[in-house]
């Protein structure tokens, strides 16, 4: 039997329409979708939070509210980027403490909890605080091409999350590079290492995702994750569609009920055609150059809107080379939140300035100083050198640095807060909390702040660097 994690409310309309779905119309197809039998929803995380304050005046933990009381038969699942939460730094322990206890009394089941580096130290404390509220934690790896990240490097991963006592684990393809034989291969030497359900999570992009997941299936994954179309393909996941009936032209029970599916799929049609303008032909296309720049495929539109705003539009082949320099220049991260954001804007810089590393994004140098976490390969010495001069790289857990700050956030903001949900928003995102308390709240239009700070969007997600000159 091959169980299916739905992502349709979460990363499908992240990957296609820029997190746009307003909680109404999410809650109208949760409604039907909880009948099919569905291994889980993925219904929160990732830019699901952010984009709600910033952009629709919502309150993210009441989304969750709503979602908890139609969701009877299937566990609600979230994105949690460990230390990072759902945010783009790293933050006190006693955030993520809290954060994960709120969420879990909120009603999330199941939390994917990664670490964009995959350096697990940034993972063990949401991870034991996962299991302390009695929750699923599901350990993840990132997954990327590039010679440090071998098969035998991720098995031993997958051995240490198993270590920490993590309930199961996935595979996280957020750029669609896994082939369907490394797939096949990759799924099972992690199987043959632990003893622990594997969850495979791919992405349309590069156009061979529903072969992906039957060479995931071939090698035993356990669970699989699919989108319902039309918020499937393209740059998110497949179409459950698709791949369910592939699966069973193969022999494999699939556990869904098709017909509840279809009448969800009508409701997610009249949704997404509500948010046609969020979406573009680039990112429900196919587009196999990320195989070579290994560029996730939210990132490329988003990128040529950047390109436009820095005033070098028709630079976006050579950014996108640059990208492919940068990434293996810094250690070869993978492109996922915050990093492929840090990489993107530094190549883009490089471009615009006509001068490698003469601007570098605060980000850039807090990276290439540890405060991200280990880099998977040694940054190159001269560049490391022109971004932090003689400054050396902290050794430690990046958190470790962190002094707790929940009960400052209280004081400062204790007129606006009437619960701990809110004291946590305040601490993950204090300027776009103060909006939304204070009522001011709204469709934020994007564009580029001018001077040294540059407001960019990549896979759905807003984000803001300031840049300075490396003399």
């Amino acid at each position: 039997m091959v169980k299916i994690t739905d992502t349709t409310l979460r990363d499908g309309h992240q990957s296609l329409y820029a997190t746009r779905f307003r909680t109404e119309d999410i809650v109208r197809i949760a409604e039907v979708i909880d009948d099919a039998g569905f291994h889980s929803l993925e219904v929160w995380g990732g830019a699901t939070f952010d984009a709600p304050l910033r952009f629709l005046n919502e309150n993210p933990w009441e989304r969750l509210r709503a979602l908890r009381k139609v969701l009877k038969n299937t566990p609600m699942q979230m994105l949690l980027r460990g230390q990072n939460l759902v945010g783009y730094r790293h933050y006190p322990d006693d955030v993520v403490e809290l954060f994960v206890r709120k969420a879990v009394e909120n009603g999330v089941e199941i939390f994917r909890i990664f670490d964009a580096l995959n350096d697990l130290r940034n993972v063990r404390t949401s991870v034991k605080a996962v299991k302390d509220a009695g929750a699923h934690a599901q350990g993840c790896i990132v997954y990327t091409v590039s010679p440090v990240h071998t098969t035998e490097k991720y098995v031993e991963l997958a051995n240490e999350l198993a270590e920490m006592d993590v309930d199961s684990i996935c595979i996280k393809d957020m750029a669609g590079l896994l082939s369907p034989p490394r797939a096949r291969e990759l799924v099972s030497a992690i199987k043959k290492r632990v003893s622990l359900p594997v969850q495979v999570h791919t992405h349309s992009t590069a156009g061979w995702a529903v072969a992906t997941c039957m060479g995931a299936v071939e090698g035993g994954a356990d669970v699989i994750d699919t989108g319902i179309h039309p918020v499937a393909f393209g740059s998110a996941q497949p179409a459950i569609q698709t791949v369910a009936v592939a699966l069973r032209d193969a022999g494999y029970d699939v556990p869904v009920d098709m017909d509840v599916v279809e009448r969800g799929a009508r409701i997610v049609a009249e949704v997404a055609e509500k948010y046609g303008r969020y979406t573009s032909p680039r990112v429900r296309g196919i587009d196999p150059r990320i195989l070579a720049y290994q560029v996730p495929g939210g990132m490329l539109s988003n990128l040529q809107q950047q390109l436009r705003e820095m005033g070098i539009p028709d630079r976006f082949d050579d950014v996108l080379k640059e990208i492919e320099v940068v990434r293996r220049e810094l250690g070869y991260p993978p492109l996922v939140t915050p990093l492929s954001q840090i990489v993107g804007t530094q190549a883009a810089l490089n471009v615009l300035t006509g001068e490698r590393y003469k601007m570098v994004p605060k980000e850039t140098k807090k990276y290439v100083l540890g405060h991200y976490g280990r880099p998977p390969a040694p940054i190159d010495e001269e560049v490391r050198r022109k971004i932090a001069g003689d400054e050396e790289a902290i050794e430690c857990r990046p958190a470790d640095l962190l002094e707790p700050m929940l009960d400052e956030v209280r004081e400062k903001y204790g007129e606006y807060i009437r619960n701990d949900e809110d004291v946590l928003t305040f601490a993950l995102f204090p300027d776009v909390a103060l909006r939304y308390f204070r009522g001011e709240g709204g469709e934020e239009e994007r564009k580029n702040t001018g001077g040294k700070r540059y407001r960019i969007r990549v896979d759905g997600e807003e984000f803001e660097v300031e840049v300075e000159e490396v003399r």
